[in-house]
């Protein structure tokens, strides 16, 4: 399913554990154009292609920068 939406704390685990703090400082730094979710009540979720998207675009860039 291409379009499948994880919940935060799913998305906090692929991204290596981080915390909710840490989530909502990438989600309000335009620097690192985290993907945006979708509120479903007061639950956010988001497109789990957009997360390993963004997963690998972080890693190739730490990769060009080292």
């Amino acid at each position: 399913m291409e379009n499948k939406l994880i919940p935060a704390t799913a998305v906090r685990e692929l991204c290596g554990g981080v915390s909710d703090m840490t989530l909502w400082r990438w989600l309000n730094d335009p620097d690192l154009a985290f993907p945006r979710p979708t509120y479903i009540g007061k639950r956010r979720y988001f497109r789990e292609t957009e997360i390993a998207d963004w997963i690998e675009a972080q890693a190739e860039a730490s990769r060009g920068a080292a």
